[in-house]
């Protein structure tokens, strides 16, 4: 089970790394178009929050500290940061996952982790962890493509 969600989250972490770039520049990654509330910028701020937390400081013990309200206020950054929190959160995922092991899935979750019944385990926080991911980059791709077609 760890392959295939190391698997996953590497899959994802580059397909996000691939949306940043295909911005066509750096103001995009932050405009907003009428109706949605997130820019591609932030939701990139806010994956690598997320993932940098709950897998790489929660469960690796690699050294973060999360400011999940700059993930949503902090605006017009360069594309060039974006990539680099991506490639924090790819390192930071994958050396966590690498130091687990198969009896690690069946533990409970850290007791920071939100929102997982009474009975979850540190695989259901993963699996909720990596459709998280996919769903915040379906965001990012719809609005990447919203934001370059024609008016």
């Amino acid at each position: 089970m760890i392959t295939h969600l190391a698997f996953l989250f590497r899959r994802d972490l580059s397909r996000l790394r691939e949306e940043v770039e295909l911005y066509p520049d750096d103001a995009s990654l932050w405009r907003v178009a009428p109706g949605i509330t997130n820019s591609g910028g932030t939701l990139t701020l806010h994956l690598a929050g997320n993932l940098r937390w709950f897998i790489g400081q929660e469960l690796g013990s690699v050294p973060y500290v999360r400011d999940r309200a700059a993930e949503f206020s902090r605006r017009d950054l360069p594309r060039a940061d974006l990539l680099r929190e991506v490639q924090a959160t790819e390192e930071a995922v994958q050396a966590a996952l690498a130091g687990l092991d198969e009896a690690a899935l069946r533990r409970p979750p850290p007791s920071s982790f939100p929102g997982g019944p009474g009975s979850a385990d540190t695989a259901f926080m993963l699996l909720s962890l990596s459709v998280h991911l996919s769903w915040h980059l379906g965001q990012i791709n719809y609005h990447r493509r919203l934001l370059a077609s024609p008016s």
